[in-house]
């Protein structure tokens, strides 16, 4: 029997005032100038923030387990987050990243 675990993805587009807010601040200012905002924003999902930057998507459910990231995938407009109980390979058709769905969509 084949048991259903939580998962959930979240689409964070970049270049918007959204992508490019200061998430985190290190010590080494210097540094931060170099890096790009979705570097910023990507480090800042890692660091466990995502919660704090979204807590209307990410707050739990009653009854669900708690859910872990497990990959941050960056695309030419987004960001992709996918995050679930345990490890594993989201379904291609139900995802919300266009790179995964649309080449199995039947064209017309």
């Amino acid at each position: 029997m084949k048991t259903h675990t939580a998962q959930q993805e979240i689409l964070l587009m970049t270049g918007t005032s959204f992508s490019s807010r200061t998430w985190c601040a290190n010590d080494d200012v210097e540094d931060q100038k170099n890096i790009t905002p979705e570097d910023r924003l990507k480090e800042a999902c890692w660091n466990g923030l995502l919660p704090e930057i979204l807590p209307e998507i990410c707050k739990p459910k009653t009854g669900d387990k708690k859910l872990f990231l497990w990959q941050i995938t960056e695309a030419s407009f987004f960001i992709d987050v996918e995050m679930g109980e345990v490890p594993g390979e989201t379904e291609k058709y139900f995802s919300i990243n266009p790179y995964s769905f649309l080449e199995l969509q039947l064209l017309s």
